[in-house]
Order: structure tokens, then C-alpha cells, then sequence
């Protein structure tokens, strides 16, 4: 059995200085059918225009991650961090009991395209707490999975409050990737190429642009080819 998830189906806003296509129901967009899968709460493929952002804000008990694809993104909150993201690095910001902040495009040029990433934490209060860290372009090797963020912050990775993890998935044209699930649940989203999908359980393959996504159960697999470059990120997330 598998989840999928197109582009084109996802909701959409346009604000003038904000385009944002949501994955699972979010803000004004409510969809019974796309609420989350498993611990992964939100995926938002925001576009924020020159010297715009969003405003202080507050949030509480949920796992923030923002992944820059291109531009950059400023970031302040009320326990004192104030940091520019480029492309290329990513951000954790665990609310925990409670924080307020915000995010801006620094710019007065070019846009940001970032992915803002919720996922649920399995422990609730604390205190909140920001990370922020530059990653290679690819795994580099024979390694095609560079890990992001972590439940333990293990190889370098930023941690987390949840039995989850993040990983940038890098093919070159022509190059497979095959991942067994087991005890846990799988959830792949494209951001950019184009990728050719098959999972064990279902017949069949699924062709996957950017923006697309698909999600397996416990148990099962996914073997990906990459007809272009690739580049998508696979979160390993609890039953």
C-alpha cells in the first residue's frame, strides 16, 4: 500500500508576496484526505518575494525544519537568534513550551524558495531551542543519502524530538535507490528531477516530478531510477 501525493493536487495561495503549495491541510486549505502521514504534519513549498516574510509569530510542541532551495531566509526569535539561512543549509527550531518569531526573505532582489517541514515531537513543553547547519550538495561516494536531522543528532545531524529522520536523496541520471521500510513508516518528496517509483506492494510504476511525493507503510519497499539528475528528501518517520 502506498500514499501518493501530486503536485498539482496539493493546495495552493497566493498572497502576492507569498505562492505556498501545502502537502496536507493547512491554514485556510482543509482536506480530509491529506492531513499528515504518520509524525510528518506539514510540507510547504513557500515562495516568498524580495523584503517580505512573515511577521513575529508564535508557535508551540511541534518540530519546525525549513530547507532552503534557493534564495535565503532571515531568521529572528525571542530567545535571542537572529541568523541568515542560504540555500543549502538547514534549520531546526523546536518550540517546545512556546516561541515567537520570524522569517523574512533578506533580499531585495531575488525570492526564497524554501520547504517549511512540521513534524509532531513525541515529548511536548521543554525548552525550545534553534539549530542551524550547512550540508554538502550530495552524500558524496557511493553514498546517496546524506542524513539531515535525527532523533539523536547521530553522523552530524540535527536533532529532533521524535523517533524520525530526514535525509537529502541525490541521484545522478541513471542511478537507482532502493529502501526497505521494516519497522517504520517512509515518505519521499521530490524538489527537484524526475524519478520512476516502484513499491513492493502495489503493481506498477509511478512517475514522480517535482513537487511529487509518495509514502509507504511499515513492511514495505521503494525502488526509485532517476531518468535526470535528482535531488528529494526521505524522511524515515514511527509506525
Amino acid at each position: 500500500m502506498m500514499y501518493l501525493r501530486k503536485a498539482n493536487e496539493r493546495g495552493k495561495v497566493n498572497f502576492g508576496w507569498l505562492t505556498s503549495r501545502h502537502s496536507f491541510s493547512f491554514g485556510h486549505y482543509y482536506d480530509a484526505k491529506h492531513m499528515g502521514f504518520s509524525a510528518l504534519r506539514v510540507i510547504n513549498d513557500d515562495i516568498v518575494q524580495a523584503g517580505r516574510g512573515f511577521e513575529t509569530h508564535g508557535h508551540r510542541d511541534m518540530e519546525i525544519v525549513s530547507y532552503v532551495v534557493s534564495g535565503a531566509l532571515k531568521h529572528k526569535d525571542n530567545t535571542g537568534n537572529e541568523y541568515v539561512v542560504p540555500a543549502g543549509d538547514i534549520q531546526v527550531m523546536s518550540a517546545g513550551r512556546g516561541i515567537m518569531h520570524s522569517e523574512f526573505n533578506p533580499s531585495s532582489e531575488e525570492p526564497v524558495n524554501f520547504l517549511q517541514i512540521w513534524i509532531v515531537p513525541n515529548e511536548k513543553g521543554g525548552t525550545p531551542g534553534y539549530t542551524q547547519k550547512t550540508f554538502g550538495s550530495s552524500a558524496g561516494g557511493n553514498e546517496k543519502l546524506e542524513l539531515l536531522v535525527s532523533e539523536n543528532g547521530r553522523d552530524g545531524s540535527l536533532r529532533i524530538k521524535q523517533n524520525a529522520s530526514i535525509s537529502r536523496l541525490t541521484l545522478k541520471a541513471q542511478e537507482a535507490w532502493y529502501r526497505n521500510t521494516e519497522r517504520q513508516k517512509g515518505y519521499l518528496h521530490i524538489i527537484s528531477g524526475v524519478a520512476e517509483a516502484s513499491v513492493k506492494s502495489e503493481p506498477g510504476v509511478v512517475g514522480l516530478e517535482s513537487g511529487d511525493a509518495i509514502g509507504i507503510y511499515e513492511e514495505d519497499s521503494i525502488s526509485l531510477t532517476a531518468p535526470q539528475d535528482l535531488v528529494a528528501l526521505w524522511f524515515d518517520l514511527p509506525i
